[in-house]
Order: C-alpha cells, then structure tokens, then sequence
C-alpha cells in the first residue's frame, strides 16, 4: 500500500469528500490552463486524476464496509 492511500485510510469519509472536490476543482483548473496553454508540467493533469481515483476508492470501500455491517446487524437481529 502506497503512502498516500494508507494517509488516505486515516480520514473519515466527510473528510475524503472535501477532499475529491478539492481535487476535482483542481483538475478542472489544471485543464483549463492546459488547454490555454498556461500549464507547465502536463503531467500535473494525470497525477490528480490518479489522486481522484484513489479517493473515490477509498470511499467506495468505507461505504461498501458500513453497508456490510448494516446487513450483518440486521441479519443478527433476525
């Protein structure tokens, strides 16, 4: 696991959301500069697509978790 996602595993999932739309306005400027030929490093552009990614990853699996648990309480009380 690299750094970032074991940083990532830390946060709540309120915290991650703030997180991904940061980062998704971030990458919404990246482009815009990119496209206006203003961006330096291109590669800035794939680094927060892949940092993107990587949240929605980790929220995915928090909700998949507390949806887990919801079904095994419920199961249990039956």
């Amino acid at each position: 696991m690299s750094k970032k996602t074991a940083d990532l595993k830390d946060l709540s999932i309120d915290e991650l959301q703030k997180r991904l739309s940061d980062e998704q306005e971030n990458l919404a400027n990246l482009k815009f500069q990119l496209a206006t030929s203003q961006l330096e490093s291109p590669i800035k552009v794939r680094t927060v697509r892949r940092d993107i990614a990587r949240l929605q990853t980790v929220i995915r699996q928090r909700e998949g978790l507390q949806q887990a648990k919801a079904a095994s309480t419920t199961v249990k009380e039956s």
